[in-house]
């Protein structure tokens, strides 16, 4: 019984504690506002009443988007992947990796070039018994190497490999481009609506502010209504200035992702996908696992490694060179052909077939690892959307519809004089909650369903 005493002791004490720190960070905001109303407090009681209470410089907000030109046209989301498409330095190098495979393909093909020899001085005959003629002396020579039919064979299978794998890793960089780009621009439309909830908020609180200053100004509120109501615009001015720097941290971010130019003025336009209908997640994991450009880059490597293995093991077999050579001289003439081998006596190759080998366990490892990475990110996504829905249903079904009418049952109140400022205040404030928790919850359900979309588990239009 002690313990269980003690520990509601603690309990209440903690709870005090909150309460007084809340209040006293309540008192010292409004504590500046609190020291201008005592200052006019001390004026005469008749002055008041003739004379209209002086209102809080209001700084004039732009509720233009600054982004945004008038004359601009807007940016559609097709019109973002055109220009992601044609301007992204990312796609532009995965095709340029391409590109580089496929001349490695062609450099697999080729055959080896012949030698071709050539070599010319003087002959001088020397003081012998039978001495040879003096005059030119010319060497003509030529060497071609063979080239074994099973190496070239696996050179020429390593290198479509390759080639097939920086295909699909230009596959892959393009899903990551388009999951990118749409990222940042539905997240700059969501702090456009951001923009939206925030001018309606101030919109409202400084209506309220001008109806507390005539209802102070005739003696029917007193003077602390309208401090809290112009430290409630105060709030709803910095809500206002905060979203529109989102909205240009999403803007900016936006320009690198399409890669716009410079002088180009984005104003995003369009609206958040609705809700889709999902396949089981074992169902979806077996299609990613088998479609997904990852894991067929992933699968290509390890035939690529193993097929290197394969090409260094025929690299051990001796390549035969021929060569054939003819020598004019001033008194005879010669011509030989023979064939040039190398001995695998000292090399035989056993280093590289040991980084072939290490490499195949690397790629498998690779495989693997991203396996586990795409299955993860699935689930994750999987999960996202479906919290994300249900919060949306139940936003949209409940708290949003209560907040609404808990608002105007609180101006009503009002208008009535049967309620304060403060209940009108705090209604506002948990709508405004309500607000940004449903375009949280909207934005989190689109990002799933991006990331649904770049790991292949549904199409664009929102299809399994």
């Amino acid at each position: 019984m002690r313990v269980i005493s003690r520990v509601s002791i603690w309990k209440h004490d903690c709870l005090y504690n909150c309460v007084l720190s809340r209040l006293a960070i309540s008192l010292l905001a409004l504590l500046p506002c609190s020291v201008q109303a005592l200052q006019l407090a001390d004026t005469p009681v008749v002055a008041a009443s003739k004379t209209p209470l002086p209102s809080a410089p209001e700084p004039t907000i732009d509720t233009s988007d600054s982004s945004a030109d008038d004359t601009s046209p807007p940016l559609t989301l097709t019109e973002a992947l055109a220009l992601a498409e044609r301007n992204s330095p990312r796609l532009h190098a995965a095709a340029a990796r391409s590109a580089r495979a496929a001349g490695a393909t062609q450099t697999a093909k080729a055959y080896t070039n012949p030698q071709v020899e050539y070599l010319g001085g003087h002959q001088s005959s020397r003081d012998v018994a039978v001495p040879g003629l003096p005059g030119l002396l010319q060497h003509f020579g030529v060497q071609q190497t063979m080239e074994i039919p099973s190496e070239r064979d696996a050179r020429q299978r390593v290198a479509n490999l390759a080639r097939t794998s920086s295909d699909f890793s230009l596959a892959n960089e393009h899903l990551s481009v388009v999951a990118n780009v749409k990222h940042a621009f539905y997240d700059v439309l969501r702090r456009k609506q951001e923009i939206v909830h925030a001018q309606e908020n101030l919109s409202l609180v400084e209506d309220l502010r001008r109806r507390v200053e005539v209802e102070v100004s005739v003696g029917e509120k007193g003077r602390l209504e309208l401090t809290r109501a112009e430290a409630e615009l105060a709030r709803a001015r910095f809500i206002l200035r905060s979203a529109r720097i989102h909205l240009a941290d999403s803007i900016a971010v936006l320009r690198v992702a399409i890669a716009a130019p410079a002088d180009r003025t984005l104003d995003p336009q369009g609206d958040l996908d609705p809700a889709i209908q999902l396949q089981p997640l074992p169902q979806l994991r077996e299609a990613v696992l088998r479609n997904h450009p990852v894991m067929e880059q992933s699968r290509t490597d390890v035939l690529e490694a193993e097929a290197s293995l394969k090409h260094e093991q025929t690299l051990r077999l001796p390549q035969p060179t021929f060569e054939a050579e003819y020598e004019p001289q001033p008194d005879l003439a010669f011509w030989r052909v023979g064939v040039m081998i190398p001995l695998p006596l000292w090399d035989r190759r056993r280093g590289q077939i040991q980084e072939a080998t290490a490499y195949i366990r690397e790629s498998a490892a690779t495989r693997d690892q991203r396996q586990l990475e795409l299955v993860s990110a699935l689930e994750r996504a999987y999960e996202q959307y479906q919290l994300a829905d249900q919060q949306v249903t139940s936003l949209q079904a409940g708290s949003l519809l209560e907040a609404e009418s808990a608002v105007d049952a609180a101006q009503s109140a009002y208008h009535f004089g049967e309620r304060g400022i403060v209940e009108v205040l705090d209604a506002q404030r948990v709508l405004q909650s309500v607000r940004s928790d449903l375009l949280d919850a909207q934005y989190a359900r689109q990002s799933a369903i991006i990331d649904l979309e770049e790991l292949g588990a549904i199409t664009p239009g929102g299809r399994p």
